[in-house]
Parts: structure tokens; sequence; C-alpha cells
């Protein structure tokens, strides 16, 4: 994170933030809404369903990758993926509490 300082904050505050950059793509909640909606998939079906170049979503599957928002399991020559359900689980979570803490405001 450079030059925000990210040592200036906590270890859950940067990890909210790398997740939320991840996510911070609309190509990348795409890829996100399709794997919801099926079993799991080759890399191959995501560029059939997105406009994009496989090379591109290949760098997009990266990036949920490193993220920990998405699995991937080698099978034969191909990558199979599926969502991470302990990652979305922490974004549900931190979502649930700011919530929580809104819903006992008063506004």
């Amino acid at each position: 994170m450079g030059a925000s300082k990210s040592e200036s904050f906590s270890k859950k505050h940067n990890e909210m933030a790398s997740l939320f950059k991840a996510l911070s793509h609309p190509a990348r909640i795409a890829i996100v809404d399709y794997l919801l909606s099926v079993e799991s998939c080759i890399c191959g079906d995501i560029v059939n369903e997105l406009p994009l170049a496989q090379p591109t979503i290949s760098q997009h599957l990266k990036e949920l990758k490193n993220a920990n928002i998405i699995k991937g399991t080698i099978e034969g020559t191909s990558i199979c993926y599926c969502i991470n359900p302990d990652t979305i689980e922490k974004i549900v979570k931190h979502f649930g509490l700011i919530t929580q803490k809104l819903n006992t405001k008063c506004c």
C-alpha cells in the first residue's frame, strides 16, 4: 500500500482494504457474480461470459485469487475457480458490524 502508510492501521483494516481493492473493478464483480451462478467453472467459461479478452480475464482472476476471494484448482490443463466462502464471510461480517452500528445510532 506504500504511500497510504498502511503500517499505521490495524491488520483488520489493511485486510479489508485489500479485499475491497480487489473487488473495486466491475469485471471482478462480474467474475464473482458469474462464479456464484455456477457450481464451478474453467477460465474459458468466464471468457465466454464477459466482453473481455482471455489475458485480461486471467489478470482479473489473478487479482481475485491473490486477495483470496476465489480459489483455483488445477484439473488437467485447466484451472477450475470457485468462491472462497471464508473470505466472503469476513466481508459479510464486516458489513454486518457496520449495519449493526448504523442501526443503533439516532439520525
